[in-house]
């Protein structure tokens, strides 16, 4: 049984190859390849657009005990960073995250409240203020949440192999980038 995106490739390579036979090769069917193109396209954003909305609902229920979000999650694990260990701006760390700043404010709100984080002042700059994690969160990282977060890996990665990974890994990256030059030119 072939999986939906599958028979999309494999209608889009039948199409291409007839395009390539056909008598008449300044005339391929055209709209017939970009049709299945978009709708492969399609098919992939909406399929992302599915596995963020699981990782955000599974991510927050696998970390529930700890009353953890996947915000929150990604703020601590970033500021687990070596890069971030002596903290980190607020501007920085949400250029990093890709976020708003207004965005991540609540999220440093929570965390703060919960005693996980907290401001310092920046020894460069004593009008700037960093964001570090406390004993109590470094504590929580890496007794609790790291554990779970491995099995939490284990279980969504099942089936992948290491290439899998790889390539995945590096098809995100690369949409990654296509995604900040659109966002580079909606800026100008």
């Amino acid at each position: 049984m072939t999986f939906p995106a599958q028979r999309l490739l494999d209608r889009a390579r039948r199409a291409n190859h007839n395009a390539a036979m056909t008598q008449n090769a300044e005339n391929p069917p055209a709209d017939e390849i970009r049709d299945l193109s978009w709708g492969l396209s399609n098919r992939l954003f909406f399929r992302l657009y599915q596995c963020a909305n699981m990782l955000h609902k599974t991510g927050t229920k696998a970390l529930e005990d700890y009353t953890i979000t996947t915000q929150q999650w990604a703020v601590l694990g970033a500021l687990t960073r070596p890069a971030f260990i002596g903290g980190v701006a607020v501007g920085d760390l949400a250029a990093f995250l890709l976020v708003s700043r207004q965005n991540l404010a609540g999220v440093l709100q929570r965390l703060e409240g919960m005693a996980y984080i907290e401001r310092a002042v920046d020894p460069k700059d004593t009008r700037s203020r960093l964001i570090l994690l406390t004993t109590k969160g470094r504590s929580l990282w890496d007794a609790n949440m790291r554990p779970v977060i491995s099995d939490y890996y284990r279980e969504a990665l099942a089936g992948f192999s290491t290439d899998d990974k790889i390539h995945l890994a590096h098809y995100l990256d690369k949409m990654l980038n296509n995604f900040k030059s659109i966002d580079r030119d909606s800026d100008n």
